[in-house]
């Protein structure tokens, strides 16, 4: 009988690549499928990064570097965290590491232990759960709905500290919601967690896509005894479309991230050379090389949102941030309708259930204008003739 590790055993498999797979599939038998499940911008990397990549290897940079990155990398970052999140990392405080989502892994294996808890709100980003899972951790999931702003609240965290709580794990912009926290809110959750010494995580990887504000908060940011507990993740897959490329980062206490180094020395090593070379040459272009996509970003969450107004029986949580639209179907088979659409209508969205919300489901508006139109109305349709016997009675 085959064995399995118990701390793998229970893992979920993601509903989101599988939703994709599917939609992919249909693509290659020459089916029309409106691709709204998409978890990367759908522009391309621009040139100028591409051509920083194509030099590394025309040039050498194509050997080992340091586990933890290159120092120029690290530099980079630095600066970067300094110039956009008044936050001062020197570089031996930052880790780099094979994109964002290997930064969190990364730190919840260093510093949960078995029956720790780490509290997340919900609706969360899907593999949340399942890193703590793998850490032998337990998650702890504070609800938030439209009363708080799908939120947390300093009342709601407290609610659900207990002596084994370790970790808090901040998402903004938030996956799959698009909710921002603003700086009273995040100032409002660190005061809860200076009092309780609660380390926090703030996945700050949407931080450049955003639309109703100008500026994305950082929690460290707010004072030297939360700054002492925070470990400040982020990337340069969403901001500059670099999803495969493959560099995330993270930054905190000098102890904690020589732990995280030690880690990544056993598994991975340094991320891939050459990329580290293409993300210097993003990190340091000036804040109009990516504009234009925030901006065709915020012009097409308009739009859909637009689209979305006339559909009965859906509504939505208004995104500030990120390229998603997390929709309530309640009334119109909640996550099963998602699984679906992709048969009945070939439109590929992603239940709501992978994020904490099975009544809902997360519609990207990474992809263009008129796929934009062309599949809402699919959905308005679909949800007239469909919904109704989904849903209970």
């Amino acid at each position: 009988m085959l064995k399995i590790n118990r701390r793998i055993k229970d893992i979920v498999g993601s509903t989101t690549l599988a939703i994709t797979a599917r939609a992919k599939e249909l693509q290659a038998q020459g089916q029309d499928v409106v691709n709204f499940a998409a978890g990367e911008p759908d522009f391309d990397t621009p040139d100028f990064i591409k051509e920083a990549g194509i030099k590394a290897i025309q040039g050498g940079v194509t050997k080992y570097t340091p586990s933890i990155g290159t120092q120029d990398l690290r530099e980079a970052i630095a600066a970067k965290f300094q110039k956009d999140n008044n936050l001062i990392y020197q570089p031996n405080q930052i880790v780099v590491s094979c994109g964002a989502k290997h930064s969190l892994f990364n730190i919840i294996q260093v510093l949960v232990d078995d029956g720790d808890e780490v509290m997340f709100q919900a609706p969360f980003w899907v593999s949340y759960p399942e890193m703590v899972k793998a850490a032998g951790g337990r998650s702890v999931i504070i609800p938030t709905d439209h009363s708080t702003g799908y939120k947390m609240t300093p009342a709601l965290l407290k609610k659900h500290i207990t002596p084994k709580t370790r970790m808090l794990v901040i998402n903004s912009p938030s996956n799959p919601t698009g909710v921002m926290y603003s700086t009273e809110d995040l100032a409002a959750l660190a005061k809860v967690c200076v009092e309780h010494k609660i380390y926090v995580i703030s996945d700050e990887i949407y931080e450049k896509l955003i639309y109703d504000i100008k500026q994305n908060p950082s929690i460290a940011a707010l004072g030297k005894d939360i700054f002492d507990l925070t470990i400040t993740v982020n990337g340069v897959s969403k901001a500059y479309s670099m999803t495969g490329w493959r560099i995330g980062y993270a930054a905190g206490p000098v102890e904690i991230m020589e732990y995280i180094k030690k880690y990544q020395d056993h598994s991975t090593s340094n991320p891939a050379s050459m990329s580290q070379a293409a993300a210097v040459a993003a990190l340091n272009a000036s804040a109009e090389s990516i504009e234009s996509m925030r901006k065709v970003f915020h012009q097409r969450r308009d739009l859909m949102l637009k689209c979305l107004d006339e559909v009965k029986d859906l509504s939505y949580i208004r995104p500030q941030g990120a390229f998603y639209v997390f929709c309530d179907f309640s009334k119109a088979g909640g996550g099963a309708a998602a699984r679906a659409m992709i048969d009945d209508i070939k439109v590929a969205a992603i239940p709501g259930d992978s994020f904490g919300a099975p009544q809902f489901v997360r519609l990207s508006f990474s992809t263009s204008d008129a796929r934009i139109q062309e599949g809402i109305r699919r959905i308005s349709q679909w949800v007239q003739v469909h919904g109704k016997k989904l849903s209970p009675a």
